[in-house]
C-alpha cells in the first residue's frame, strides 16, 4: 500500500465497525499494533472494538460505587495513543484532507489542546505525513510532553493550566498568520463531534445491548456523563437520545471552574476538560443537566483506584473482586475518574434503580499521571490503609447530589448565549453564525455529513 493510499485511513463506518475494513488491511494494522506501533496502519486500529469485535468496556462493582445502578465505562486505553481522542483528530485531518484545504508537505498542523488531543494530533499528523506543532498550557503533566515527542511532533508550551484555554487561541492566532500553517481547532471542528456522535454513541448503544444478553442491565441507557473539555465525547449523549429518547445527558465540570454552571472561572487539575468557555460544537439544548466535581477528589480517587494500599482496601475490606480491581486500575485516569463520580451523583439525585444503566467514558489512562500522582503525595502524604478506607467512604460512597444544575429552558438559553464571547467577540465568528445553531437541522445536518463524506473517502481511496 502506498503512503498515498494510508492518509486516507478508515472512514467513521470502518471506525464503528472495523471488521468492514479491507481484510489484508485489517490484518496489518493489528499486527501493526503489537509490533509497530509508530506505523500508519495504525490509523486502521481506531477503533472501540477490539480485535475480536468486542467494545472495550467495564461494568464498575457495586463494592466500590455504592449505587444498584450500573455504571458502565468505555474504556481508551487500546486506542493507539491510548486515548479516544485520537479519533477525533484522525477525523478532523481526514476530513479536511478529503475537503483540500491541507497536503502532506505543503501545511503544518497546530493542534490547540489541553492534553489528549494534542497527544492524539502528534500521533495522527506524522502517520499522515504532516509536520505537527501542539500547543499546550505549560501545567499540564510531565508524561503528555513526552508523548508528543515520542510520536514526533514539536510543542509549545503556553501559559497556565487546563483551564487557560484563551492563552492556546492567542498563540493559534499568531501562527494562523503564516501561509503554510492550518488550525486544527477541536473545540470548533465537527470532526471532533462526528467522531463521537456516530462511533462512541453507537458503541454506547450496542453495549448496553450485549450486557443485556449478559444479564446485565435492561438493555436501555438511563444516563451518559461526560466532562466536557472540546464537548466532542458529549456528542455522543445526542445518538443515544434518539435510540432512547429519555435518556440522559449529564455534563460535568470541575468545581473549581465551574463555567456552565454558573458562569464561574478558575484553575484546576482534572486535565482534558472544564476549559472557561462554551465550545462551537457543544450542542448545549441536548443537554438535561450540569454537574461538577471536586478536582482533588478526581485525583485522589484515582490514587485509591492504582495504588497499593487503596487496592487492598477495596479487596479485603470492602469485598470489590480482585478482577475488578486490576482492570479499573489499567483502565482508568483523571478525567475518568471525575466521569464516575458524576455517574454516582446522576444515580442518587434521579433515583436510578437496580438493572438501569449509567454509561461513561474513561478518557485516558494512570500513565499520563504518574508525576501527578507524586505531587499529590508530596502535598497530602503518603495514602495509607486507612486514608484509602476514607476515600473510599467520601469520595465514592459518600458522594454528594450538590453542585448541580437541571438543563431548564433557561439554564440552556444561559449555556448558549455564552459562546458569544469566545466565538463572536474572540474568534471571528457573527452572531448570524451563532444563531442558526439554535435551530435544531443545524446539528441533524452536522450529523447527517457521516454519510456523504465515508462515500468520498471510498471513492478517493479507490481512485
Amino acid at each position: 500500500m502506498s503512503l498515498q493510499e494510508l492518509v486516507y485511513g478508515p472512514t467513521y463506518e470502518e471506525m464503528l465497525h472495523p471488521d468492514r475494513i479491507d481484510p489484508d488491511i485489517r490484518a496489518q494494522a493489528l499486527e501493526a499494533a503489537k509490533n509497530d506501533p509508530l506505523s500508519p496502519f495504525n490509523l486502521y486500529n481506531i477503533t472501540w472494538r477490539n480485535p475480536s469485535g468486542k467494545i472495550y468496556r467495564i461494568v464498575l462493582p457495586r463494592e466500590l460505587t455504592g449505587i444498584d445502578a450500573n455504571i458502565v465505562v468505555l474504556y481508551s486505553k487500546d486506542f493507539p495513543t491510548r486515548s479516544h481522542k485520537v479519533g477525533a483528530t484522525y477525523s478532523v485531518t481526514m476530513e479536511h484532507q478529503l475537503a483540500g484545504d491541507i497536503v502532506p508537505g505543503r501545511h503544518s498542523l497546530i493542534w490547540p489542546s489541553t492534553g489528549n488531543y494534542g497527544i492524539g494530533g502528534a500521533y495522527v499528523g506524522p502517520r499522515m505525513g504532516y509536520d505537527s506543532l501542539v500547543l499546550l498550557p505549560e501545567l499540564m503533566s510531565r508524561e503528555r510532553f513526552e508523548q508528543i515527542e515520542r510520536y514526533g511532533a514539536r510543542y509549545i508550551k503556553t501559559p497556565g493550566c487546563e483551564s487557560n484555554v484563551k492563552e492556546i487561541y492567542d498563540k493559534a492566532n499568531e501562527l494562523r498568520k503564516f501561509p503554510s500553517n492550518r488550525i486544527m481547532n477541536q473545540f470548533e471542528e465537527f470532526g471532533n463531534y462526528r467522531f463521537h456522535y456516530y462511533c462512541t454513541g453507537n458503541s454506547c448503544i450496542e453495549v448496553v445491548r450485549d450486557l443485556a444478553t449478559l444479564g446485565v442491565g435492561n438493555g436501555r441507557i438511563a444516563a451518559f456523563t461526560s466532562a466536557m473539555g472540546s464537548a466532542g465525547t458529549i456528542a455522543a449523549g445526542e445518538r443515544i437520545k434518539h435510540e432512547f429518547h429519555d435518556a440522559l445527558t449529564i455534563g460535568v465540570e470541575p468545581i473549581q471552574c465551574p463555567t456552565l454552571y454558573w458562569n464561574g472561572y478558575g484553575g484546576h487539575d482534572i486535565q482534558g476538560i472544564g476549559d472557561k468557555h462554551v465550545t462551537w460544537i457543544h450542542n448545549v439544548f441536548e443537554m438535561d443537566a450540569m454537574m461538577c466535581v471536586d478536582d482533588i477528589e478526581s485525583k485522589k480517587g484515582l490514587q485509591l483506584l492504582t495504588e497499593e494500599a487503596g487496592q487492598k482496601i477495596m479487596s479485603e475490606r470492602y469485598g470489590v473482586p480482585d478482577e475488578s480491581i486490576r482492570e479499573m486500575s489499567e483502565v482508568m485516569g483523571i478525567s475518568g475518574v471525575c466521569n464516575v463520580l458524576a455517574a454516582i451523583k446522576t444515580a442518587k439525585f434521579y433515583g436510578l434503580r437496580e438493572g438501569e444503566n449509567i454509561v461513561t467514558i474513561a478518557t485516558d489512562t494512570m500513565d499520563r499521571y504518574h508525576s501527578v500522582m507524586e505531587q499529590l503525595t508530596e502535598t497530602y502524604g503518603e495514602m495509607d490503609e486507612i486514608e484509602a478506607a476514607v476515600r473510599l467512604g467520601t469520595i465514592f460512597h459518600g458522594a454528594k447530589t450538590d453542585w448541580i444544575r437541571e438543563g431548564t429552558k433557561l439554564a440552556k438559553q444561559c449555556w448558549f448565549n455564552l459562546k458569544y464571547y469566545t466565538w463572536v467577540e474572540q474568534q471571528g465568528k457573527t452572531v448570524e453564525e451563532l444563531d442558526v445553531q439554535r435551530d435544531p437541522a443545524y446539528w441533524l445536518a452536522e450529523q447527517a455529513k457521516v454519510g456523504e463524506i465515508d462515500h468520498a473517502l471510498r471513492e478517493r481511496r479507490d481512485a
